[in-house]
């Protein structure tokens, strides 16, 4: 097995982002200088919504979690000062929404009773087109998705106006590329684009969103909640709009599509497709660089560990057997990328939906105005984190047959 390149010898960080992370060494560690306190953290949320208490219980034990997951944080993630920085600031804006969250709720009891009907959920390995698909399908006059404004402030305070709400949320989301400029070769990262779900639960201290961005592996996500909590969000924020139908996205539902089918039992699953030789090595290098924004260590899961491509196989053979929903149809990047269009409508037949033509003209000018790789292309090989593109091929075999999928390498 070829050694992973270390994160360090492909990029470098900017000056002012070493100099941020020296402040830290200087006083011992940064820790002392940004300090995960789990009492001090909820009085800070409290204080700063007026005075709410009230966190909410629709998604079960969250303070549970929360300390679990803080707790690993110092044990293992081994966060730099930039790196505790933007943490604390998600985990106080996750505290800080489910007190808004659950004060909209409990003035409002009726969203409750929100029925979320008929998503259109959209899964598959990362790289795979799940993005474009994402945006593409957000287009359509009749469903919506929720945007990175909506999923980082849901609800209103302290008098800011969406607009307002939007540019705040646009300066995280540049924040995250002033860490690293090259994180924009991967992902494009703005508050009027809309967010995977991944994103959206990160208040409820459940999901995945925490093991993506720091390295803690004894800190397990439980899905469960996630799903209570993405339900209880979509539930407010389409509560007295109109009937559209939600789009949403992210590759972790591949994990456990039983789950999205339980929430949403009418739901649709757009299941992505790409050679998993681009797949495979591409999400090993989006994780490393999400970690390498807050830690110097950062490590990566075990190249021989089953991964993406076991996810995919097992979920393969469950779809033979007929042990998962038939609502799941399959969408493959060849064809995405070939003629978006074209392969949106056949998606939409399958699943008896209307295609509208205004629909297909969105979707052109959208494409458009939307170059590739007007951010730099995002270079990287299996063997670069220590994965061998004969073993990858191999042990995806079956998945690539079945499917039909394109090889590209």
């Amino acid at each position: 097995m070829p050694k992973a390149t270390s994160f360090s010898d492909l990029y470098t960080r900017p000056d002012w982002v070493r100099r941020v992370n020296a402040m830290g060494d200087s006083v011992g560690g940064a820790a002392h200088l940004i300090p995960f306190d789990v009492e001090a953290l909820e009085r800070i949320a409290i204080e700063s919504t007026g005075g709410l208490t009230d966190f909410g219980d629709f998604d079960g034990d969250w303070r549970g979690r929360f300390v679990s997951l803080v707790h690993q944080l110092e044990a293992t993630a081994q966060l730099n000062t930039m790196g505790r920085l933007l943490t604390r600031q998600e985990l106080l804006r996750g505290l800080r929404t489910r007190l808004l969250l659950t004060n909209a709720r409990n003035e409002n009891p009726g969203m409750a009773d929100e029925k979320v009907v008929s998503p259109l959920v959209i899964t598959g390995p990362p790289r795979s087109g799940t993005s474009i698909l994402f945006e593409l399908l957000s287009l359509d006059p009749n469903g919506r998705a929720v945007l990175g404004w909506e999923a980082a402030h849901p609800v209103p305070f302290g008098g800011a106006s969406p607009a307002q709400r939007l540019a705040m949320t646009e300066c995280e989301q540049e924040f995250w590329i002033d860490v690293q400029p090259e994180f924009a070769t991967i992902h494009e990262l703005r508050s009027d684009l809309p967010v995977e779900c991944i994103t959206i639960a990160l208040p409820g201290f459940s999901g995945g969103h925490w093991g993506m961005v720091a390295n803690i592996p004894e800190w397990q996500p439980d899905w469960l909640a996630t799903m209570d909590y993405h339900r209880a969000l979509l539930q407010t924020l389409q509560f007295g709009g109109p009937a559209k139908s939600w789009v949403l996205k992210t590759p972790m539902y591949l994990a456990f599509v039983d789950l999205v089918f339980a929430t949403y039992p009418d739901a649709w699953v757009v299941h992505t497709h790409r050679d998993p030789l681009k797949t495979v090595p591409s999400g090993a290098s989006t994780l490393a660089m999400l970690r390498w924004e807050r830690s110097e260590t950062a490590e990566l899961p075990d190249p021989s560990a089953p991964g993406m491509g076991g996810l995919l196989i097992s979920l393969m053979q469950r779809r033979q057997k007929g042990e998962v929903s038939d609502r799941i149809v399959d969408s493959h990047f060849k064809e995405l990328m070939a003629d978006p269009v074209a392969a949106i409508e056949k998606l939409y037949g399958q699943m008896g939906r209307p295609f509208l033509g205004e629909h297909a003209d969105i979707i052109r000018a959208y494409i458009a105005n939307k170059p590739k790789g007007k951010f730099g292309k995002h270079k990287y090989s299996p063997e670069q984190w220590g994965f061998e593109a004969d073993a990858i091929r191999e042990a995806t075999r079956s998945y690539t047959d079945h499917y039909g999928i394109a090889l590209e390498g």
